[in-house]
């Protein structure tokens, strides 16, 4: 017990996949028991094996996969915003990083969109960019790219000045100061903002696919919502739960392998 609350003491491989998988039987174990019961309708909470089953009707159904067209469709668009988060947002949360006069002037257009609910803006990309895929592609952009930014800055901001005095003693400029020498200290958070960012595009998935969509997998959980199959809106939300954990695992893992004195357990 004296170990338990010790941040430092981090479990073994086999310790941690042991607590996860539990952890997870626990849950099916207490949904399944809720399911038996009848303390909770149906209606409200399909069985695990009704969910399983509206799995395999999605995921193959005379002689097609709604749930692979829908994944494919919201990967897609995840994967565009996300390259436009990173091509403007990383450039930007370093130049406010790094010019403190900059980063002066544009923190007050920034840093209140963390706080604000970016839901609200739907209606007026609807407004500027019709229905099509530019207005979801953009509804994740700026979903995630308000959170980016600041994350970015504040990586450039964490690192010790020492680094940017040793590089200008050794003669550099004070750009290069900031490309030799800050930067790539900062570059684990800054891959950790990334991460962060793409967790929060998932989260709005199915926001974005909600107007319009002709296939994703928002537009399958709300076309099951609309005829009452719960059992397929709880298949598509574990779908999305599972994506976002494995693009998460995927991340971070290169993240591992791009930067190992970072992430050395």
């Amino acid at each position: 017990m004296a170990e338990f609350w010790n941040p430092y003491a981090t479990p073994d491989a086999r310790a941690r996949r042991l607590l996860g998988v539990g952890a997870v039987v626990t849950v099916l174990v207490i949904w399944s028991l809720l399911a038996v019961s009848g303390l909770v309708s149906p209606n409200k909470l399909p069985a695990p094996w009704d969910v399983l089953l509206a799995f395999s009707y999605l995921a193959w159904h005379d002689g097609e996969s709604m749930l692979l067209t829908a994944t494919l469709w919201s990967i897609g668009r995840l994967a565009a915003a996300g390259v436009l988060v990173m091509a403007i947002g990383i450039p930007i949360g370093i130049a406010m990083g790094a010019a403190p006069k900059l980063n002066a002037a544009l923190s007050p257009l920034v840093d209140p969109f963390r706080s604000a609910p970016v839901v609200a803006l739907l209606p007026i990309l609807v407004m500027w960019l019709g229905i099509g895929e530019e207005m979801k592609i953009a509804f994740l952009f700026l979903g995630a790219v308000v959170y980016l930014i600041p994350l970015v800055r504040d990586a450039i901001q964490a690192v010790p000045q020492s680094y940017w005095i040793g590089a200008r003693d050794l003669g550099a400029t004070p750009w290069e100061c900031i490309q030799k020498s800050v930067v790539p200290m900062a570059m684990p958070r800054i891959a950790d903002a990334v991460i962060v960012a793409f967790s929060v595009m998932w989260t709005y998935i199915t926001v974005a696919e909600y107007v319009n969509a002709r296939v994703g997998l928002g537009q399958l959980i709300q076309n099951a919502r609309r005829f009452s199959a719960w059992d397929q809106v709880f298949a598509g939300i574990i779908v999305i739960i599972a994506l976002a954990l494995t693009t998460y695992q995927l991340m971070v893992h290169l993240k591992r392998k791009l930067y190992p004195w970072e992430t050395q357990q």
